[in-house]
């Protein structure tokens, strides 16, 4: 066994290392001075390399690289005993220099026999590719329709605005007519229906912030610029635990509102799509069942682990239930199942909206509703709905396609014969997977 030391000396805030030897799996490295550095035990031989730099796939071009059957290339090292590798370069695949660095889009595509991390490791590369190297703006529609809401508008008024255009963005959300309504049906008066967004706002502040409000602190509004590019986006949606972001489009001033439009983990993953099909051949996971693909919620029966245990409930639960998982679990929706756990429909956060419908909300006691009773008032105000599911046996391109349909944000995966609910998999969690 031979120690080799790889290191990065061409400076970046974070650096880890992967290789041919590691099965591609990414290893941190340590920064020595101003140096990142790495120490494996190896056996003789040649190994094929990358670092990954600030989340950009590079390679040394200081140093001994080859070019695969697909024209991209890695940094290869010959390891013997007490010998100093020696590897000529070829000189017409070299790439773009960068702080001595080649910017990579792609890891090396291998057959489909590859080992699971290996093929984790190039879907995330093709992905982080595709998606550092275009912005948001690339994937704004050229027309749309949106909804603004002014702050002196009054809660009541709001709601059912919110309700009508079917949208949940901004500053005022399903979680706070949730909270309003809960408050409300305890004769717990935190504000009038009359009374503006802004009033709640502040109210809010003071309810849930403690005696002072000072736990609940206000933070400045989360948006994005339209030239940051789509992982930079997708991750600001993900850390803040928001369905979408607004876009301010760069201005040389600060008059007016520069609001361009709201960017969706949706939307960007129906670009990616368009882009994967290029790179379908060299993506051998995106082939590959849900089966061996670590990634979604999964109940317990599968015998699969996932960072959260999948809950369900049964059609005759109680509504507050419901709103109590969705709200304390910080989840967007819950598989309704029945009395054999079959799925019979999704609750999500945004349904509740049906309520405010003709102030539903002011005739009901929501202690007394139960799922079934609140899925009857969705049906009546905007009929009956579709399921979008998948199977264990589904491919992981046929999952990305599913969730790049408009309106679809999660898919639940089911036994076929019985409906049975084994997991669900989320715009979330497909991000989560593919960007590591």
């Amino acid at each position: 066994m031979v120690l080799q030391r790889f290191s990065w000396p061409y400076g970046g805030r974070s650096a880890t290392f992967c290789g041919s030897f590691t099965g591609w799996r990414e290893c941190p490295m340590g920064l020595v001075g101003a140096v990142f550095q790495v120490v494996f035990d190896l056996p003789p031989g040649v190994y094929q390399y990358r670092f990954l730099v600030d989340g950009v796939w590079r390679c040394d071009e200081t140093k001994p690289f080859v070019r695969d059957e697909y024209g991209l290339i890695s940094n290869e090292v010959l390891v013997e005993n007490n010998v100093q590798p020696v590897v000529q370069p070829e000189p017409s695949i070299r790439g773009t220099n960068m702080d001595k660095g080649t910017i990579l889009k792609t890891m090396p595509p291998e057959p489909s026999s590859q080992n699971p991390s290996m093929q984790i490791a190039v879907i995330r590369h093709v992905v982080s590719g595709i998606l550092l190297h275009n912005t948001i703006y690339d994937v704004v529609p050229l027309s749309s329709k949106l909804t603004v809401l002014d702050t002196q508008l009054p809660v009541k008024q709001a709601f059912k605005i919110m309700h009508d255009e079917g949208t949940i963005t901004g500053m005022l959300t399903a979680s706070d007519f949730v909270l309003i309504l809960r408050k409300l049906q305890r004769n717990i008066q935190v504000i009038g229906n009359e009374e503006p967004i802004s009033a709640w706002k502040e109210a809010k502040l003071q309810f849930y912030g403690g005696p002072d409000g000072a736990a609940m602190q206000r933070r400045p509004l989360i948006h994005v610029k339209d030239s940051d590019n789509l992982v930079d986006v997708a991750l600001t949606i993900i850390r803040n635990e928001i369905s979408s972001v607004p876009i301010f489009k760069c201005m040389a001033d600060s008059s007016g509102v520069p609001f361009l439009n709201l960017a969706t983990l949706q939307g960007i993953l129906k670009f990616l799509c368009s882009k994967l099909q290029e790179e379908a051949e060299g993506c051998s996971l995106l082939h590959n069942q849900l089966l061996s693909i670590p990634i979604g919620t999964w109940s317990p029966h599968t015998g699969r682990s996932s960072s959260r245990q999948l809950r369900t409930l049964l059609l005759s639960s109680p509504l507050n239930t419901c709103l109590d998982i969705l709200l304390q679990d910080r989840v967007s929706s819950i598989p309704i199942v029945d009395d054999n756990g079959s799925l019979r429909d999704v609750y999500s956060l945004s349904d509740i909206m049906a309520l405010a419908k003709n102030d539903v909300y002011a005739r009901i006691e929501l202690e007394q509703v139960t799922v079934q009773n609140a899925l009857d008032v969705q049906y009546q105000v905007h009929g009956r709905r579709q399921c979008h599911t998948c199977l264990q046996t589904s491919t992981l391109l046929e999952v990305l396609e599913g969730l790049s349909i408009p309106g679809v944000r999660r898919l639940v995966v089911i036994e076929q014969s019985t409906r049975f609910v084994e997991g669900i998999i989320s715009l979330r969690d497909v991000f989560t997977f593919l960007l590591g």
